[in-house]
């Protein structure tokens, strides 16, 4: 099944980029695949801080926790197709959030999609860096 996620799966992450098509801009240029269910249950937990430009992609997932973190982080529910269906920005430790209709979800640095004027709607591209 192809998705938005496809050259992240098919590819080396640290040649791509993610993009939103709306604005040209790149978003994050650090891909963090977590496709397997030890990297999924595993997610962020161990790491202090996500530096800016560096994206972890939950797949697949409609739901995810913020439980043990140990920093906020920005939260995009997208669907197969790259679309941002829900926006969680700066979402603390010990939360929960989901989505209906996501596919994946993606865990920024709090403000990351704010400063990258991303907004729900907008579609989110996989692409060469």
């Amino acid at each position: 099944m192809r998705t938005f996620l496809t050259p992240l799966v098919k590819g080396l992450p640290d040649t791509l980029v993610l993009r939103n098509q709306r604005t040209g801009a790149v978003v994050a240029s650090q891909l963090l695949p977590a496709f397997d269910s030890e990297t999924r249950r595993t997610g962020l937990l161990k790491h202090t801080r996500l530096p800016d430009g560096a994206a972890m992609f939950i797949a697949p997932t409609n739901a995810i926790h913020t439980f043990f973190m140990k920093f906020a982080i920005d939260v995009a529910f997208v669907a197969k197709d790259g679309r941002i269906v829900k926006i969680r920005p700066a979402m603390p430790a010990w939360r929960m959030a989901a989505a209906w209709g996501g596919f994946a979800v993606i865990e920024m640095a709090a403000g990351s999609f704010e400063r990258a004027a991303t907004v729900v709607g907008d579609l989110l591209i996989v692409e060469s860096g």
